[in-house]
């Protein structure tokens, strides 16, 4: 079997609206590495976006899944609840910044964690009104693509977004928008278009992860958490890509001294499996009435099961100074290439949640299309580069943290090769 030829079938099989960034079919995968279909072997540098932070088929990950197999896979939770999901709440209700008492549910998809964190707070506070960031990202679905600051490709298309949500700028150095400039953005919303009164919640990713890895300034974070507590909103603090070691933090949000009032968390949770969480203020999480907030497949036995794994790796192997340490050398080797390479404007991220943004060196402007030589040029070598950005000039790098010594060597060699390659090309 060929790679072509899948790509044919899916062609005419899958949705042209589900976009591609490989043509590559995986047929195995383990820690870092994967197989495709015809035998070539990757390292992968994209772990399933931030999904596989423990790495493709962790041990005790998939004995936790076994395990879990061999009893049940499926109850619904409000039918038939079992143990293991009352106990991750309490894990997450201990783990996730802030000195208050709190309380967890559990979904399926980031997307639908952002949602019921909307949910949450309007029927805590009895308001409306959002305030999300331009160049976030919190998923596809209307509220979601609503609460996105980027058109191309979320909102293209789709028709008129959800009423209420209001977007203002976010801090990027590089780009010239200070953490002045955010708040105010807000400031003047209050200003001209919305009164604060009406505000249900401020929704921010401390480190923003479709939108560039951009990492929110403290000042920002400080100021939104202090703008909340005046006017009586709800802060949302959107994990889902920062959170489960990722940054050096267990979430992004350890890193500010400051607790957001909801968190929501997906991707690295269940190592692999589609779980995800919101955890918060137990008043606020108490607003809803019973059936107004789960799912169907929400907190589902082997995701649970996977994510209690994941938790118990992340300790036992100290995986928050493994990214620290693999993101600093990472960023290292960035350092080295730019002094060949006048296309890096930008090196940034905390932890191993890092970021390369490349721009032209003449006109300072965003280079698309050099970035896109960096990943092509990468891959050819065996490495999976992801890119990312409003422009679309930043290559994110978010290899699994267990990632093995030998292997992260190797893949810094090819970065290096393939940014030298996409200057001559």
């Amino acid at each position: 079997m060929k790679n072509t030829e899948v790509a044919k079938r899916r062609d005419e099989a899958i949705s042209r609206g589900v976009g591609m960034q490989t043509q590559i079919y995986a047929d195995r995968a383990l820690n870092a590495e994967i197989w495709d279909i015809e035998g070539n072997r990757y390292i992968d540098f994209a772990a399933g976006i931030a999904v596989v932070n423990t790495g493709h088929c962790h041990p005790r990950v998939m004995a936790a899944v076994t395990e879990q197999m061999g009893r049940f896979t499926h109850t619904c939770h409000q039918v038939l609840p079992y143990e293991n999901y009352i106990r991750l709440a309490e894990r997450l209700n201990d783990k996730v910044p802030g000195d208050f008492r709190k309380k967890t549910i559990f979904v399926t998809t980031g997307a639908e964690a952002c949602e019921n964190a909307i949910k949450i707070a309007r029927v805590a506070t009895g308001r409306n009104a959002v305030i999300a960031f331009g160049g976030g990202f919190h998923g596809r679905t209307f509220m979601g693509m609503s609460l996105t600051g980027k058109v191309e490709p979320y909102k293209k298309g789709f028709g008129a977004m959800m009423p209420d949500v209001f977007h203002v700028p976010f801090p990027q150095d590089v780009h010239g928008i200070s953490t002045a400039d955010a708040m105010a953005g807000i400031e003047k919303l209050f200003k001209a278009d919305l009164d604060p009164a009406r505000v249900a919640a401020i929704i921010l990713e401390p480190v923003q992860g479709e939108g560039g890895f951009y990492p929110a300034p403290a000042e920002l974070v400080k100021g939104i958490r202090a703008l909340c507590d005046a006017h009586g909103i709800v802060m949302i603090a959107d994990e889902v890509q920062t959170g489960f070691a990722r940054t050096g933090h267990l979430f992004a949000m350890e890193a500010y001294g400051v607790a957001a009032d909801l968190t929501t968390m997906a991707k690295g949770l269940a190592g692999g499996l589609p779980l995800a969480a919101v955890t918060g203020r137990a008043d606020l999480m108490d607003a809803a009435n019973p059936g107004g907030l789960g799912g169907t497949y929400a907190g589902n036995p082997l995701g649970i099961a996977a994510a209690h794994a994941v938790l118990d790796v992340i300790e036992d192997e100290d995986l928050c100074a493994r990214a620290n340490e693999l993101g600093s050398r990472l960023k290292q080797k960035l350092e080295a290439i730019r002094a060949t390479t006048p296309e890096i404007s930008d090196i940034r991220g905390p932890g191993f949640m890092v970021a390369v943004e490349f721009a032209n060196p003449s006109t300072h402007a965003p280079d698309a299309a050099f970035t896109g030589r960096v990943r092509v040029e990468a891959l050819k070598r065996g490495l999976i580069l992801l890119t990312c950005g409003v422009y679309g000039n930043v290559v994110r790098f978010l290899a699994p943290i267990t990632i093995p010594e030998a292997h992260f060597t190797e893949a810094l060699g090819i970065l290096e090769e393939a940014v030298a390659a996409a200057r001559q090309g």
